[in-house]
C-alpha cells in the first residue's frame, strides 16, 4: 500500500509498469481503487455488469468502442462507463490511464481469457 502522507505521482508509478493490459492499484478509497494502467493496441468485448467504471486519461488518444458507436477520450479527459454496457478499448499508440473502480473487478468482466490481469497488485 501507499503512505497516506506523500502525494502519488502518476508518472513515477507508470514507469514501473512494463506490461501492457496489467492494471496496477496505486491508491484506494472506501472500497474504491485507483490503477494506472499503459495500454496499446486491441482489447477484448466486454462488460461489467455490477458496477460502473471510470476511465481518465493521462496520456494518449483512447476510443472505447460499443456495439452501437465509439467515444473518444483525449489527456485531461474523462469518461464514466455505466455498469453493463458492453465495450472494448483501443489505443493506436501507447495510452496511459487512471482506471477508478470497485476493489475486485475484473479487466475483463465477465468474459475472462488470457487478458485476464490478476487484481490487487500494487505499484
Amino acid at each position: 500500500m501507499t503512505n497516506t502522507r506523500q502525494a502519488i505521482n502518476f508518472s513515477e508509478k507508470l514507469a514501473k509498469i512494463t506490461d501492457l493490459w496489467q492494471p496496477r492499484v496505486i491508491a484506494e478509497m472506501n472500497d474504491y481503487q485507483f490503477k494506472v494502467v499503459r495500454i496499446e493496441g486491441d482489447f477484448i468485448w466486454h462488460d461489467h455488469v455490477d458496477t460502473d467504471e471510470t476511465f481518465i486519461v493521462l496520456r494518449g488518444q483512447l476510443r472505447i468502442d460499443f456495439r452501437d458507436g465509439a467515444v473518444s477520450i483525449g489527456p485531461g479527459e474523462m469518461f464514466v462507463l455505466p455498469k453493463g454496457v458492453e465495450h472494448k478499448p483501443f489505443a493506436e499508440k501507447e495510452v496511459y490511464l487512471l482506471l477508478i473502480e470497485p476493489r475486485g473487478v475484473l479487466n475483463t468482466g465477465h468474459a475472462g481469457g488470457d487478458r485476464t490481469a490478476q487484481n490487487d497488485i500494487w505499484v
